[in-house]
């Protein structure tokens, strides 16, 4: 389906090296427009860009960082230079780290009398790094909009897409960070589509169930490539037994980046998820 409405317009994705968001930015140049993928890993925004470039399409990269307002600023800078003011913000970045992720599901009583080596309760984890989750997540989305969204003031049809997750409806074992992260996303996003709404730009958020990564590669398979007791899990808690593929969050990037699909629609969170989120279990 082709959305003639989103030809022409400029999209900035932050995160848009990474596997679901250079997705991401590949569907919104196959569309007309003219993209922006940023990444603090400039080899990999380069290698999205230059994919789309070999399809036809325009974009550029940008090697920037979402947590240093006056990198976002350069972005803005260059990208207003090359390609136009930002129609389309897609806030794609964020990401786990080790230092906020717990060895086991739950507590035991155990855990602290004799610990085995190796095992990292609630107890143990660093405060650093609990820190910098959250702030990868929710301050990589707050200082990209601070600067970008202040073009699409006023600004017709301007948009914003936020990447949270299942985790922000129902929290995941061992990544307490994370899930608390993409919980404010959602809040974030929210709160931002009532502030935005009297100058025109509509806020919404997909949120995605269980997606195979580099960044959840290692919870998700053991090294030898067989499946994990958590990817076990993870399928018995999905009604479609599978795990889901990239391209299948493109349609609801594209309903909710056009305005004549979801021109009404802001403050939402819409899960792409398998049916996990439906599912209790019984």
């Amino acid at each position: 389906m082709t959305h003639e409405n989103l030809k022409g317009r400029v999209a900035v994705v932050t995160g848009g090296g990474g596997v679901l968001c250079s997705e991401f930015s590949k569907t919104l140049a196959k569309q007309g427009c003219k993209v922006a993928v940023l990444d603090l890993n400039e080899e990999a925004a380069q290698k999205t860009a230059g994919e789309i470039v070999a399809e036809g399409g325009e974009a550029i990269a940008v090697c920037c960082n979402v947590l240093d307002a006056q990198s976002m600023k350069d972005a803005r800078d260059i990208i207003a230079e090359k390609l136009g003011t930002c129609d389309i913000l897609l806030n794609g970045a964020g990401g786990n780290n080790p230092k906020g992720t717990t060895t086991k599901d739950t507590l035991e009583q155990l855990d602290l009398l004799q610990k085995e080596e190796g095992v990292k309760t609630f107890f143990d984890l660093d405060p650093e790094g609990i820190s910098f989750v959250f702030n990868l997540n929710f301050l990589g989305t707050l200082i990209p909009t601070q600067i970008f969204a202040r073009d699409m003031v006023e600004k017709e049809h301007a948009c914003i897409v936020m990447i949270t997750s299942m985790n922000a409806f129902r929290p995941l074992t061992r990544i307490p960070a994370y899930s608390a992260a993409k919980a404010a996303v959602k809040n974030f996003t929210e709160w931002m589509a009532v502030h935005f709404a009297p100058v025109g730009i509509r806020v919404n958020a997909i949120a995605p169930g269980f997606f195979s990564t580099k960044q959840n590669a290692s919870l998700l398979w053991n090294p030898d490539g067989s499946p994990t007791e958590r990817t076990g899990k993870i399928l018995a808690a999905t009604p479609m037994k599978r795990f889901g593929e990239a391209h299948e969050l493109d349609g609801t990037l594209l309903f909710l980046c056009d305005e004549e699909y979801s021109g009404f629609v802001t403050g939402v969170s819409i899960p792409v998820d398998g049916g996990f989120n439906a599912y209790s279990g019984v």
